[in-house]
């Protein structure tokens, strides 16, 4: 994807990356999924900011957002293909992540208290 395409890595990269995004997309890609089931299942979101974000997935082609006709309306949010590609990808990040989130706090710990030493 060069620049001229309207979509650049960059952006494509920073939208599948982002804080909010990977932990949605790898609910959706469990099954369809509610948006208020999306709300308990990602920790820490606001509904402003799912909402936003599940636009945004849906605007790139990542989610497929289905509206069933009953009262109240029913709305579900689907992985599509490419998200379904992605989806073994960011489970291994986050899996990494769980596995080094500690090694990592003690890494920053550690620099931090070496910068505090330092004159």
């Amino acid at each position: 994807m060069g620049q001229g395409d309207g979509c650049t890595v960059r952006e494509v990269l920073d939208r599948v990356g982002g804080k909010w995004s990977i932990g949605i997309l790898v609910a959706a890609c469990q099954g369809p999924v509610r948006f208020s089931e999306l709300e308990r299942r990602v920790e820490g979101i606001s509904r402003r900011m799912l909402t936003l974000t599940l636009r945004n997935l849906e605007r790139d082609g990542l989610l497929r957002r289905t509206v069933h006709p009953t009262v109240p309306p029913r709305v579900e949010y689907a992985a599509t293909p490419i998200a379904l590609e992605l989806y073994e990808s960011l489970v291994a990040l986050t899996d990494w992540a769980e596995r080094h989130h500690r090694t990592i706090a003690d890494a920053r710990a550690a620099y931090d208290r070496s910068r505090k030493a330092a004159p």
